[in-house]
């Protein structure tokens, strides 16, 4: 009846779909510690959905799926609402917009790549390296740094997260050697995660 696909190895991905148009709705009407909550839990679900997705028994057409909407998950989440967030706590000058367009950019390259990659290999399994910063670290380092608006000058602030945005940019785009997370690695972020979020609430 409808086109896509709509079961239970895509469900964490659509969720953090959604997260993300919240926090860029959130960012848009100057709610930016929602904003950030929304950007942290899109970046868990991010970081387990490829778990759950393999646990799931798929078709090739499913698993192909779900490699594409991965990546448009990842641009709403770890590059749209990073965007609309900056804007909303102020980074509107002419070099933020060529900053926005850089990171847009590295991060479009990065996703493509390796969708191509994913492609030509034919198999989504698990490697113990990626290559470059995985674009879902946008999540907790984004939502880390902000902390520092509650303790430097507006204008320290502003050019420490703009100069951020232009390294992770970077790091999308190098070729080091990035350790994926495996096992308890899994257990630290989620605990992590679960800690500014915590921290989120308590100053928003």
């Amino acid at each position: 009846m409808f086109i896509g696909k709509y079961n239970k190895s895509v469900i964490l991905t659509y969720i953090g779909v959604a997260l993300a148009v919240m926090g860029i709705y959130f960012s848009f009407t100057q709610n930016i510690p929602y904003a950030m909550l929304c950007l942290a839990i899109s970046g868990v679900c991010d970081l387990f959905d490829g778990m759950v997705a393999r646990h799931c028994k798929r078709t090739e057409e499913e698993k192909l799926f779900g490699v594409e909407i991965d990546s448009l998950a990842d641009m709403m989440g770890f590059v749209a609402l990073p965007i609309a967030l900056c804007c909303g706590i102020g980074l509107t000058k002419w070099y933020n917009v060529v900053i926005y367009i850089v990171y847009t950019l590295a991060a479009i390259s990065r996703l493509g790549y390796f969708n191509i990659a994913i492609k030509e290999s034919g198999t989504e399994s698990p490697v113990k390296y990626y290559t470059g910063l995985p674009v879902t670290f946008a999540a907790l380092i984004f939502t880390t740094f902000w902390f520092f608006s509650f303790i430097l000058k507006a204008s320290t602030f502003a050019a420490i997260y703009s100069l951020l945005m232009l390294i992770m940019a970077l790091l999308y785009i190098l070729k080091i050697r990035v350790p994926k997370p495996r096992g308890v690695a899994y257990i630290i972020l989620g605990l992590a995660a679960i800690v500014v979020c915590c921290a989120i609430m308590l100053v928003g």
